[in-house]
């Protein structure tokens, strides 16, 4: 066996799957999908072929063309890679594997009625990235192996869908349709069941398969987006302002990175137990409600998951030991997006941010520093054990380090010509910088690249913002230790971002005193913008305040985004003593858990792990 990816069963000398056919019907009452995947592979092949599966029961492998069964097996439960299939091909090209999900199926959140905006129907959404695509499908779950897809997908008719995918019907189930499922047949025709029918046509990394089914309402907001949510008016009406701008970043990206080659880029405002700030899926971005902040600033993650439409979707890391070429690409790209759209001072205020958490993400990692690297290596290494922002922000400083070296119009034309060169493919880290190397020659005598890629901690040839705005608020939070809060005349026209910045700096040690001081006067622990009450919070508890306590959980039981609610745990639970704390942290958990996706529910896990003995 010779697998391509530390996270996969892929063997390298298999051929590789080029298109996967998907019937899926939803069980809303179960909370499964029966399934069938015909599976296409770029040649033939004989003897055992491998895929990726998680808690799948596979009930048959067919050849299409005879309806013959094809030999299979599932080997042992690996806790990271979950299960390996292995099916006996003899010249195949194709076959058929009949299946059904698990109700923990890692990739899918399935919400009950009261757990959506309207409380009226269930929802249901998926969070492939990383390695999770394989428990709503069996595939080759590798970003080294690129698919299109069609997909049919059968729910109830008062209900509507949205993938990543470009629409092609809906329609009523057809008793003539061949599907094969492992249920009764007949649960297709059912009435009160509709079909809807998708395509991707572009060949995509698994982990960019998405699907949403619920009561799903839209507001158009440019020639190219639409804006999806609950069907709820206050939600759709306020994403449709925050996100107004939108057309502006896509002409922008273009200018910068070239055409926009996926068609639509349409936005899906999930609700508020969506793990991430936003998820790239190509079509369809996938976005927390907690970036709607009224004031247009949550664009900035819009920004960020356009910029992937070239640099992570377009060309795409091959193993998620190179993520950084996938992140640090992107928040480099978001960074110019931000900086034509909203202006210097709001990209300085970004960077600046990013230096701040990055600093962080060392002490995190200070008794493993293999993951400040960006080139890193994962092998038994759960993906989203270690998601940080290392491969953001660290990448995005190693091309600012190359941008600043060459000036920017080189480096423009030489993100151009490498966004072209390499265009629907997976490469990694040797793969770029031999591309830098040959299109840049001497950038190696300029730059130690190897540090850069293969080094721990911070290069020191790292840098932070050159902005008057950016300093002031860094020396504003420097003055805070000898009791000087900022006037109120000199934070008048601070939005979320400044006072992030500003909480961000602020020293470890801080007296409560001086914490209900700050927010007496700012009302920060109130604050509508999450950024803002998290940074708080987390000050708070850091200092032994216990007068947040109701603002920590109703937060922790009001969104699921893994940014919040892990640097909340790990203030609660981390340190010596703490007993009431940690007692404080579980009893939440265990309240607020069904309400969390379940990567989210593996993050909270792993950190009660790591600091709670029990």
């Amino acid at each position: 066996m010779a697998p391509i990816d530390p996270h996969s069963f892929t063997d390298s000398t298999h051929s590789i799957t080029t298109h996967i056919s998907l019937s899926l019907y939803f069980d809303f009452s179960s909370s499964i999908i029966h399934g069938s995947a015909l599976i296409s592979l770029q040649n033939p092949h004989s003897g055992p072929f491998f895929l990726d599966s998680r808690s799948l029961t596979i009930h048959s492998i067919v050849d299409p063309q005879s309806n013959s069964p094809l030999p299979f097996s599932l080997s042992g439960h690996d806790p990271i890679k979950g299960e390996q299939v292995t099916v006996s091909l003899s010249n195949h090209s194709s076959f058929l594997v009949v299946y059904t999900t698990s109700p923990t199926s890692s990739a899918l959140q399935w919400l009950s009625p009261p757990q959506t905006f309207n409380k009226r129907y269930p929802f249901v959404y998926t969070q492939c990235q990383a390695i999770h695509a394989r428990s709503v499908f069996p595939c080759q779950d590798t970003p080294a192996v690129r698919i299109c897809y069609s997909a049919r997908l059968n729910f109830p008719s008062h209900l509507s869908a949205v993938m990543a995918a470009r629409h092609l019907e809906r329609r009523p189930p057809s008793r003539g349709e061949d599907v094969v499922l492992g249920c009764d047949k007949s649960l297709w025709c059912e009435e009160g069941r509709v079909v809807e029918e998708f395509v991707m046509e572009q060949p995509v990394p698994p982990y960019l398969f998405a699907f949403a089914i619920g009561e799903i309402g839209n507001r158009e907001v440019g020639p190219r987006t639409k804006v999806y949510a609950e069907s709820v008016p206050e939600v759709l009406d306020a994403a449709a302002r925050e996100f107004a701008g939108t057309e502006d970043m896509i002409r922008q990206g273009e200018r910068l990175f070239g055409q926009y080659e996926w068609e639509r880029f349409d936005l899906l405002v999930l609700p508020p137990s969506f793990p991430y700030g936003g998820m790239e899926n190509p079509r369809m971005v996938f976005l927390t409600p907690t970036v709607i902040k009224g004031d247009a600033s949550g664009a900035q993650v819009v920004a960020h998951e356009l910029a992937h439409s070239w640099t992570g979707n377009l060309i795409t890391n091959k193993t998620n030991e190179h993520f950084w070429l996938n992140e640090g690409f992107t928040t480099y790209a978001e960074r110019r997006i931000v900086e034509a759209v909203q202006g210097e001072k709001r990209a300085a205020l970004n960077i600046g941010i990013g230096c701040r958490g990055l600093k962080e993400e060392m002490e995190r990692f200070k008794d493993n520093m293999e993951f400040t690297k960006l080139k890193t290596n994962q092998e038994g290494i759960n993906p989203d054990d270690v998601y940080s922002e290392v491969p953001y922000e660290k990448g995005f400083q190693f091309l600012w380090r190359i941008e600043r070296q060459v000036g920017r119009p080189t480096f423009d034309e030489f993100l151009k010509k490498y966004i072209a060169t390499f265009k629907f493919k997976s490469i990694d880290t040797e793969t770029f910088i031999e591309f830098l190397k040959a299109n840049i020659p001497g950038i190696e005598t300029q730059i130690d690249l190897e540090l850069w890629t293969e080094g721990t901690g911070i290069p020191p040839d790292a840098d932070e913002p050159d902005s008057s705005l950016y300093k002031l608020i860094v020396s504003l939070a420097n003055e805070f230790i000898n009791g000087r809060m900022p006037r109120e005349d000199e934070v008048t026209d601070w939005q979320g971002q400044e006072w992030e910045l500003y909480l961000d700096n602020l020293p470890k040690s801080i007296e409560v005193s001086q914490i209900k001081a700050l927010d007496s006067r700012y009302r920060l622990s109130e604050s509508k913008d999450y950024e803002v009450k998290v940074a708080f919070l987390q000050k708070a508890i850091s200092s032994g305040c216990r007068d947040y306590y109701g603002e920590v959980e109703k937060t922790l039981k009001e969104v699921g985004r893994m940014k919040y609610l892990r640097p909340l745990y790990t203030a609660l639970v981390q340190g010596t003593g703490k007993e009431e704390e940690k007692a404080f942290a579980k009893r939440l958990f265990s309240e607020a858990r069904d309400c969390y996706h379940p990567i989210a529910q593996g993050v909270v896990e792993s950190i009660f792990a790591k600091h709670l003995q029990n």
